[in-house]
């Protein structure tokens, strides 16, 4: 059964574009923004509105995408570009700019596509490659630094000393609260879904960001309301943990495959899910106070990192499988997201050696391979219940 709460928070997401239109009406403005190492506090301390733009699950958006992208660009960049081609999304049509980074290179391109070809005003944000070296970490600062003086450009406002210490608290509290409702989610009691729960962070992209953290504080509230519920018996329970590619608003296939064969996903480490609401520690309530906290938190798998020893995006992967209790990995890859599919097989490596199955499902939007994808889906889930079954009996 939903939770009431959420069904609110899907209503108001509905509602959303209408809003935004009577905002822009008013006189504020709408930043659409993607990335990953992008400060959206510095957007909101301005007085801007920020959406996050993209959507992912529809393959003739990315048909019309590739008539302005090279096709060996992932399906999402081309869904994105084909959102702004076909310019019907009511987010896309009520944005005044854009702001992405580049952390992933595809999400650049995309930014340069669409200024080039819809003549959108873009905001680009650098982010170096090594971004463990000290001079790195200069580097990006001044990026934020000129970002943030484009921002103000952009909104005729100056940044307020206040209002950034402000928004950096209203951030820290909703960031708190999604991780708490993760660990709901995961909890044998089912109170609420792992579904759901993304469903959850992607309202988090369009509502008001006030509005968001009281809604995701009654979700809190009503799931201890719930507490205490019997718990459905696991011997046969197959917990999966998703990693890999981004899985965007729209895209459910595999979602929905996992479902259907008797899986239950009960966590992940996406960059559209619970990863950027993970150990982003603000020291200072200013703009490099804010760098410093972006560019060190678990780094993006767009960026290259070589010494798997010290990687904390492989670190952070084990203490969350662990955390959430799952049994294996699905590590998801979109086809030409190469950054997540060249580091399929370290991943793999990795996790094997802590005696945690992955199975790696290369996949686009399309619907031709989706019994491909069941078929290894199944097999790999009844494997994790044999598992299961055989570790509890013993």
């Amino acid at each position: 059964m939903t939770l009431q709460s959420v069904e609110l928070i899907r209503k108001r997401v509905a509602e959303r574009p209408a809003e935004l239109a009577e905002a822009r009406t008013n006189g504020q403005k709408v930043v659409g923004w993607q990335g990953y190492n992008l400060p959206e506090e510095l957007i909101y301390a301005l007085g801007l509105i920020p959406v996050r733009i993209g959507a992912g699950g529809d393959d003739r958006l990315v048909e019309i995408g590739a008539r302005y992208i090279s096709t060996k660009n992932c399906v999402y960049v081309r869904e994105t570009v084909g959102l702004f081609a076909e310019n019907k999304d009511p987010i896309v049509q009520n944005t005044d700019f854009l702001a992405f980074d580049a952390t992933c290179l595809q999400t650049y391109r995309t930014a340069e596509i669409l200024e080039y070809y819809f003549n959108k005003e873009v905001v680009v944000l650098g982010v170096p490659r090594n971004f463990y070296w000290p001079e790195a970490q200069v580097y990006f600062t001044k990026e934020v630094e000129h970002f943030t003086g484009r921002l103000e450009e952009l909104s005729g406002a100056r940044l307020d000393h206040d209002k950034l210490a402000e928004t950096i608290e209203l951030y820290n509290r909703i960031r708190g609260a999604i991780v708490e409702i993760y660990e709901y989610q995961a909890e044998r009691e089912r109170l609420i879904s792992w579904e759901e729960t993304y469903d959850i962070i992607h309202a988090g992209y369009v509502l008001d960001r006030k509005e968001y953290l009281r809604m995701l504080e009654g979700t809190l509230r009503e799931l201890q309301e719930a507490q205490g519920r019997p718990a459905p018996e696991e011997e046969d329970e197959a917990r999966i943990f998703i990693s890999g590619s981004v899985i965007p608003p729209g895209d459910k296939k595999l979602i929905h495959i996992i479902n259907a064969v008797g899986g239950r996903i009960v966590g992940d480490d996406l960059w559209s899910g619970l990863i950027p609401y993970l150990d982003v520690h603000i020291g200072e309530n200013t703009v490099e106070g804010v760098a410093l906290a972006y560019i060190n938190r678990t780094p993006h798998g767009a960026l290259p990192y070589l010494e798997l020893e010290t990687d904390k995006r492989i670190k952070r992967l084990k203490e969350l499988v662990k955390n959430y209790k799952a049994h294996g990995v699905i590590y998801h890859t979109l086809r030409y997201c190469d950054p997540y599919s060249f580091k399929a097989k370290e991943t793999k490596d990795v996790l094997a050696a802590e005696g945690i199955p992955l199975l790696e499902i290369h996949t686009e939007y399309s619907g031709s391979d989706y019994e491909a994808i069941r078929t290894r889906i199944e097999a790999f889930v009844e494997m994790l219940k044999i598992r299961n079954f055989e570790t509890l009996r013993n």
